[in-house]
C-alpha cells in the first residue's frame, strides 16, 4: 500500500467519515496488492519488496476528481491518480508478476484512494452525487511502500515499510 502524506488531507477524511467504513481503522491508502492470506513471515515479505523495488525511485502523486465504481466487491467511490499511475501500475504489476502471482483475480488493476463504499448502487449514486463536485487536489511525493496486516479488530498494522530510492 501507499500511504501518501497531503497537507490537506483533513477533505479526504471527511468524505471518509461519511462514506467509508473503514475510515476509522485504516489511513487513505492506496493499494498495490488486495488483501489475502498466507502464511509468508515479515522478514519474507520485507525481502521481496527489497528485491522487488530495487530500481523505483520516488515519484510524484497527484490525486483529484472522483469515481464511482461498481464491481463484484461493491460500490466503491474513488479519488482518482491524476499523476503517478504508470509508477503504480509498474509497482502492481512487478508484484503480481513475481511472488504474488496466486492471489492475482485477474482483474483490470486502476490506480485509486478509495474514499467511499457504499451498501446499494442507488447510495453509492446518492454520495456520488455529493461529492462528485470537490475539485480539490492532492499532492505528494511517494517515498516508501508499506505491507498492511489487518488485525483481529480489522485495524490496520503496518508490518513492513520499504523505502524508495
Amino acid at each position: 500500500m501507499i500511504f501518501p502524506h497531503f497537507d490537506n488531507v483533513e477533505l479526504i477524511d471527511q468524505i471518509r467519515n461519511k462514506y467509508d467504513p473503514l475510515a476509522n481503522l485504516v489511513r487513505p491508502h492506496i493499494t498495490i496488492v488486495f488483501s489475502f492470506e498466507s502464511s509468508m513471515s515479515n522478514e519474507e515479505l520485507s525481502q521481496i519488496l527489497e528485491v522487488r523495488l530495487q530500481a523505483i525511485r520516488p515519484f510524484f502523486l497527484e490525486l483529484g476528481g472522483v469515481s464511482k465504481h461498481e464491481d463484484d466487491f461493491g460500490n466503491y467511490l474513488f479519488l482518482d491518480v491524476i499523476k503517478g499511475a504508470e509508477e503504480i501500475k509498474g509497482i502492481h504489476r512487478i508484484l503480481y508478476e513475481n511472488e504474488f502471482k496466486e492471489y492475482d483475480l485477474g482483474y483490470p488493476y486502476i490506480p485509486h484512494m478509495t474514499i467511499g463504499k457504499l451498501p446499494t448502487p442507488k447510495l453509492l449514486a446518492s454520495a456520488y452525487d455529493d461529492v462528485k463536485g470537490e475539485k480539490s487536489h492532492f499532492a505528494t511525493m511517494v517515498c516508501k511502500i508499506s505491507v498492511e496486516m489487518i488485525g483481529d479488530g480489522d485495524e490496520s498494522i503496518i508490518v513492513v515499510e520499504k523505502e524508495l530510492r
